[in-house]
């Protein structure tokens, strides 16, 4: 059975880093994905964040976090990551990680989904 594991969400001062993990079970389902982070604030949809290639050689980032958010993966450890600089209020959401046959910005996208991992920015 597939299984996409989020961690490394908390609680953190505005300006501060994060970094998060997705560890992926069934291993055959990790090396030919595309993976990618999704967050949902209250209220509101859940939305593209970043994605990365299976090889890692393409990535892409909502306007929103470019220049702050880095996403990467280790299919040798079958886990994709995001590390997140200069956190702003804004950024308070459950994030989730996800794979697709082929990354998108479209939550529809992706198949397999993690249960997600809070991240808080206090200002």
């Amino acid at each position: 059975q597939v299984q996409l594991v989020e961690s490394g969400g908390g609680l953190v001062q505005a300006g501060g880093s994060l970094r998060l993990s997705c560890a992926v079970s069934a291993g055959r389902i990790f090396s030919p994905s595309d993976m990618g982070w999704f967050r949902q604030a209250p209220g509101k949809e859940r939305e593209f964040v970043a994605g990365i290639s299976w090889s890692g050689g393409s990535t892409d980032y909502a306007d929103s976090v470019k220049g702050r958010f880095a996403i990467s993966r280790d299919n040798a450890k079958i886990t994709v990551y995001l590390q997140m600089n200069s956190l702003k209020p804004e950024d308070t959401a459950v994030y989730y990680c996800a794979s697709a046959r082929t990354m998108g910005v479209s939550r529809y996208d992706y198949t397999y989904w993690g249960q997600g991992t809070q991240v808080t920015v206090s200002s």
